[in-house]
């Protein structure tokens, strides 16, 4: 008989499970989605493996949860800064601030960071989440752009793209690290680059 999941309506089942989801960011970031189980996680959470059945169906299952709570993290503080934007857009001032902003992203999430990215071409629901985010990125700045009366053509394109620009650097930044790269340069050509996009 298959297992009945649990739908936390009252304060104390929706902090275990809470609880569970907490453990399974803290895990996953550590040791990977892979290198982790649910008896683990269990531990982790203080509850028994039963409890952790009761709420979610797998570890799949408790995955998607997870990438709910990053995805929530990392999208907040870009959103709190594009809503303070005011006309008209200092780009200068701008492409700067979302460019350390999105270091500081990865510096600070970079195991779960990998540990989710590897995980969205094999998982459709991963890969169609992290999609989700790029769009709403895209077009919540795109849509302040046009309340604030600013004349920027192709906005949705040129946004896409410099998103583009800002993750891989990010990448190359925190992750890759090539001996031969001086970062203080290539830094300074991206904010150039992005800059030139919207003049």
């Amino acid at each position: 008989m298959k297992n009945e999941i649990r739908q936390p309506r009252q304060g104390r089942s929706i902090e275990t499970k809470n609880k569970i989801i907490e453990a399974s960011y803290r895990l996953f970031s550590e040791v990977g989605y892979y290198g982790t189980n649910t008896a683990e996680i269990a531990k982790e959470a203080g509850v028994s493996t039963g409890i952790v059945y009761g709420y979610f169906k797998d570890k799949r299952d408790i995955l998607i949860d997870v990438l709910a709570k990053y995805i929530k993290k990392v999208f907040e503080p870009f959103l709190t800064m594009v809503e303070k934007l005011s006309a008209p857009i200092d780009f200068s001032v701008f492409i700067p601030k979302i460019l350390e902003q999105t270091i500081k992203t990865h510096k600070n999430n970079g195991k779960m960071h990998e540990a989710l990215h590897s995980l969205r071409f094999m998982d459709s629901e991963v890969n169609s989440q992290f999609i989700k985010l790029e769009d709403d990125i895209t077009l919540k700045i795109a849509s302040k752009i046009k309340a604030l009366g600013m004349d920027v053509d192709n906005p949705i394109e040129k946004i896409h793209f410099a998103m583009d620009i800002v993750q891989s650097f990010s990448h190359e930044f925190v992750f890759d690290k090539h001996d031969y790269i001086d970062y203080t340069i290539m830094k300074k050509k991206v904010i150039e680059t992005l800059i030139g996009l919207f003049d």
